[in-house]
């Protein structure tokens, strides 16, 4: 078994740890019959589903991405986006602002094409653009269906 599945199941295992410490603490709480006290453990309730739907969300993403990813390969459409990289592996700025130009207009010129905006997503990944390029992703994504 791998490492990185060794890890996953570690973290699965204490996070449902965690949850049932949790669901105890919040059953007491609720049984108190103190207002203040009831509200904590409804709030200690609610705030496990939250971060369950968002772990779901991200997962989601995180497999969608990799699928695309594995087309792309597949299809051997890998681009080459020209972006000169420092030795730390960092972008060189005016590099990264040229491929950036050349990818967006891409992406707007085709505004279906899934590869164009997987394009644009790596642009924006190698320009530390995080929030941009999940945007660009998840059209990608959409648009792969």
């Amino acid at each position: 078994m791998s490492r990185a599945k060794i890890g996953a199941l570690a973290m699965s295992a204490l996070l449902l740890l965690y949850i049932a410490l949790l669901s105890n603490t919040a059953l007491a709480l609720l049984e108190t019959g103190v207002a203040v006290a009831q509200i904590m453990g409804a709030l200690i309730v609610a705030f496990p589903i939250v971060g369950v739907w968002a772990i779901y969300v991200e997962l989601r993403f995180g497999l969608a991405a990799e699928r695309l990813v594995a087309r792309i390969i597949a299809e051997g459409t890998w681009p080459d986006l020209g972006i000169e990289t420092r030795p730390s592996g960092r972008a060189v700025r005016a590099s990264a602002d040229a491929a950036f130009a050349k990818w967006s207009a891409a992406a707007q010129q085709n505004d279906t094409d899934f590869h164009a905006w997987f394009n644009l997503s790596l642009a924006y990944d190698a320009c530390g653009d995080r929030r941009r390029a999940r945007a660009a992703m998840r059209k990608a994504i959409a648009l792969a269906k």
